[in-house]
């Protein structure tokens, strides 16, 4: 039964992925025109792009969830529909903690200073193991999603094969069975990208740090604009991982229905699911210079045509 509270709880949800559609909007016109035209795309660009087209997808996805929540309650929890929507939250949600995974490693490849054999040969081949990164991501995300798609074909299965009772009930145990084990099996493969984006943001905060307690000892002020820039990437690498890993444990609680259905866990777990990404989005467009030229380039148009319009 939709409540007042569930009712203001999915709003600020969807108030938050509509801010989210408009900041990927945004980095995804501002990297898309960069590459426009060049036969070869940077590696941080492919990145990027990925990231904010699976991100401006999944929030345009779950704002119409919370819509049909709010609105069209019963519909929205009948089987067939509550296991499509299962399957695309799945697959929008673990490529988008794929991809921005492989953005913390991109980081940490490039900006920090490790000098292991290791680190320098993925320095000099990142750009060439990048698309193959991301094909892998949408192949693991996939691979995550097709048992829940299975779903489908097992409630049509128990409602209409003619089976006596005490055999539907036995076949019926057994499949969900193997299919909450296959669910679990392909969907253990999701803590590699939170190791991946765990392991990656630390270090490379560790050498960003150790580069700023060096600049420190070395500086003639505290007004040094390199001091600044390397403290003010440090928040940012450090506000993405925080925003990661909750981002992370919102997405498993959803996927495997830790909560009853609209109870204060889940929703909270939904505001938060829609929150991090878009707090993750506008880290973004403040810690890249690129991402706020094309806002400052479209409200400068406007002003000009308001002008020239009041003219």
């Amino acid at each position: 039964m939709m409540t007042p509270f569930a009712v203001l709880f999915l709003s600020v949800a969807i108030i938050e992925s509509l801010a989210g559609i408009l900041g990927n909007g945004i980095i995804l016109a501002a990297s898309s025109s960069s590459c426009i035209g060049s036969k070869t795309w940077p590696p941080y660009d492919m990145i990027v792009i990925s990231l904010s087209s699976s991100r401006l997808i999944f929030q345009l996805w779950a704002t119409l969830d919370f819509l049909i929540i709010i609105f069209c309650e019963p519909f929205f929890y009948k089987e067939n529909l509550l296991t499509l929507t299962k399957v695309i939250f799945t697959l929008l949600s673990y490529s988008s903690l794929w991809f921005g995974a492989w953005l913390s490693v991109f980081y940490c490849i490039k900006v920090a200073s490790f000098t292991q054999h290791f680190f320098i040969w993925l320095k000099l081949r990142i750009a060439r193991l990048v698309p193959w990164m991301l094909l892998t991501s949408w192949l693991c995300s996939f691979a995550a999603a097709i048992p829940f798609a299975w779903d489908v074909y097992s409630v049509h299965e128990n409602f209409t094969a003619p089976l006596s009772m005490t055999n539907s009930s036995a076949r019926r145990t057994t499949w969900n069975d193997r299919l909450d084990l296959l669910i679990i099996l392909c969907n253990a493969s999701i803590g590699l990208p939170l190791m991946l984006s765990v392991v990656s943001n630390i270090l490379l905060i560790r050498s960003l740090w150790i580069h700023t307690r060096h600049m420190q000892n070395n500086a003639s002020g505290f007004g040094d604009p390199s001091l600044e820039a390397h403290m003010k990437a440090i928040k940012s690498v450090f506000s993405f991982l925080i925003l990661y890993i909750i981002f992370f444990i919102c997405v498993l609680i959803i996927v495997f229905n830790a909560f009853l259905p609209l109870s204060s866990g889940d929703l909270l777990s939904a505001v938060l699911m829609a929150a991090c990404p878009t707090a993750h989005t506008f880290v973004l467009l403040w810690s890249n210079p690129k991402f706020q030229e094309l806002p400052a380039r479209i409200w400068q148009h406007i002003k000009c045509h308001v002008r020239t319009a009041s003219v």
